[in-house]
């Protein structure tokens, strides 16, 4: 179980918050199974270094702080808090350089010890609401 909670830490630590897409095959099935807060479905390493990409373009400076982390089995839970300067087009906002932050939660299925599904759940009211709020403040 230690190896899997390790391996969320750097899904989010390397993958996310350093953008090391370099690292997708280590913590990463080939056929990995991904859907993000956003709607997106992805598959394969390439699908999700492009929602990495999507996600790093609209706000820059992306981070993913992991507030708890469980596991169970081949399953782990992962409570996190995404923030992000909004600096290009995000949820039909032009960019407004202000920073977003919003509360999230994901769950990780494993395959020996690698990463193969990822659904992650978002607070897009909270998104939204700070997006709404955003608007007419453009720095």
């Amino acid at each position: 179980m230690s190896t899997q909670l390790e391996q969320v830490r750097r899904f989010y630590s390397v993958l996310w918050n350093a953008h090391d897409k370099s690292a997708i095959p280590t913590v990463l099935k080939e056929n990995v199974s991904f859907r993000g807060t956003q709607g997106h479905e992805k598959s394969g390493h390439n699908g999700f270094a492009e929602y990495t990409d999507f996600i790093h373009e609209a706000l820059g400076e992306f981070q993913c702080i992991i507030d708890d982390i469980v596991g169970d089995g081949n399953t782990v839970f992962a409570k996190m808090i995404f923030r992000g300067i909004h600096q290009n087009e995000f949820r039909e906002y032009q960019p407004t350089g202000k920073m977003l932050e919003w509360a999230g939660c994901a769950r990780f299925v494993f395959d020996d010890d690698l990463i193969s599904d990822v659904w992650v759940l978002g607070d897009l009211a909270e998104l939204d609401a700070q997006l709404e709020a955003n608007v007419g403040l453009v720095v």
